[in-house]
Formats: structure tokens, C-alpha cells, sequence
């Protein structure tokens, strides 16, 4: 395995609110890190900050040898992001939304129609490519998003609640798609279903108040806790924080 992401003391301040508060961690090509953390523990933040979105008060992120700070571009085109709320313009259609992205990523001709293509086939939208997007559920708008983030084959994944929204079966169509995709990237996902990092998970990152406060493989984690389950260890992880 290669180091596809490094984090170097990352701190985020909002005033005088420190909402992420000097995170280092490592993951891997071949990793799938379950990012956990009660609501306003800083999961999203530090996702921005990764991506290139929200620029650090201190520290960086390392992504396949680009320093977000130095060159966030190209960090950029080795990372597929898939931020809360799976933005994207109302009055497309999936098709044409993707197609757009396409093009902003540098694809033209059949490359561009291919890669949509592959991305609609993948995350199974199918049915729906041709709706205004603003008519979609909240499933369809999730799988959307994650189509973009995948669209031009990224080394690096970091998906933010990629099955929010999503039913049972779309929920496991997606989790099967990270299983095939894992070996081959270093994917970091932000969920609050712990079973979903046991599903999915070779590791799993706990953070509260902005600190790292727990790191380690799922089944790890669950023999630390009293009750020998991950949502005890959570519970109690964060509790102490």
C-alpha cells in the first residue's frame, strides 16, 4: 500500500471557536476509513479542508503528493468529493449535470460521454438521468453527487454521509460499489450509521470537540468497549472526550 493522504496538524478556527483542533492522521491506498464524530465534532470541516474548499488556519493535508495548500488544483483532480447536501444546479438534468463536470474536468468527445456514462451505470441513475434534478429525492440527489465525485476515477474519495438519504437497497448498492472500489483507492467516508463503518470500514477515526480520540480497526474499537460493541465504544469514546 501507498500513502495516498497525509494530515499535518490541521486546525480550523471560526473566531474564537476552534472547530477542528490539530488533527494528524495517515490513510493508505486500499484503506476505507470510517470518519465518526457527534454532530459539530468537526467531520465535515476537516473534509473541506482536505478537499481544498475551506482553507486551514493551520496545518495541511497531503493528498497523492500535493500539498493542498501549494497546489490545490491538482489535489483537486486526484480527489473525488462528495460534500453534505450534494450540491448541484436545480434545473439540470443528471445527465447534462454530470456532462458539465465532465467538461470542467478537461473531457471532450466520447472520453466525456464515456465517463458519464460509467458514472450514471454505477451509482444505478439511470431511471432518472433525464429529470430536472430539483424533481429528485433525496436519495436520487445523494447518488447524483456521488456520480460526480466518481465521474473521472479519483485515487482519493472522500465521501461526506454518501448514503444519507438513500433507502435500504440504495444504501447496499452503495456500500457494494465502495467494496469494489477500495482496493484501489483511499476513500474516507463521514457517517453517523455505525454499521455502516462495519460494513464498509478496514478502519474507523473517531473525533469529538475536533481531537482524534480514537483510531483503529472496527473490531479493535469494539474490544475496547464494556459492552463489546462499536456503538458503546462511540458512546463512550466521546462521552470522555
Amino acid at each position: 500500500m501507498s500513502d495516498a493522504l497525509r494530515i499535518e496538524g490541521l486546525t480550523k478556527r471560526f473566531g474564537d471557536n476552534v472547530a477542528v483542533d490539530n488533527v494528524s492522521l495517515t490513510v493508505d491506498t486500499g484503506e476505507v476509513l470510517g470518519f465518526l464524530g457527534p454532530n459539530g465534532a468537526g467531520k465535515s470541516t476537516t473534509m473541506k479542508m482536505i478537499a481544498g474548499f475551506l482553507t486551514p488556519t493551520s496545518g495541511t493535508a497531503v493528498v497523492k503528493n500535493h500539498d493542498v495548500l501549494v497546489d490545490p488544483l491538482s489535489v483537486k483532480r486526484v480527489i473525488g468529493y462528495l460534500p453534505e447536501g450534494a450540491p448541484a444546479y436545480p434545473d439540470m438534468t443528471p445527465l447534462s449535470f454530470l456532462g458539465f463536470i465532465a467538461g470542467t474536468r478537461g473531457y471532450d468527445g466520447a472520453e466525456r460521454s464515456d465517463r458519464v456514462d460509467d458514472a450514471i451505470r454505477r451509482t444505478r441513475i439511470s431511471s432518472v438521468a433525464l429529470q430536472p434534478i430539483e424533481t429528485l429525492s433525496k436519495g436520487y440527489k445523494r447518488r447524483v453527487g456521488l456520480a460526480q465525485a466518481l465521474l473521472h476515477d479519483p485515487e482519493v474519495l472522500i465521501l461526506d454521509e454518501p448514503t444519507d438519504g438513500l433507502d435500504p437497497n440504495q444504501k447496499h448498492e452503495v456500500r457494494a460499489l465502495i467494496q469494489e472500489m477500495a482496493p484501489h483507492k483511499c476513500i474516507v467516508i463521514s457517517t453517523h450509521i455505525l454499521e455502516e463503518v462495519e460494513a464498509v470500514c478496514s478502519r474507523a477515526v473517531i473525533i469529538a470537540d475536533g481531537r482524534v480520540v480514537a483510531d483503529g480497526t472496527p473490531a479493535d474499537l469494539k474490544a475496547k468497549s464494556s459492552g463489546g460493541t462499536l456503538d458503546d465504544f462511540f458512546r463512550e469514546v466521546t462521552a470522555n472526550a
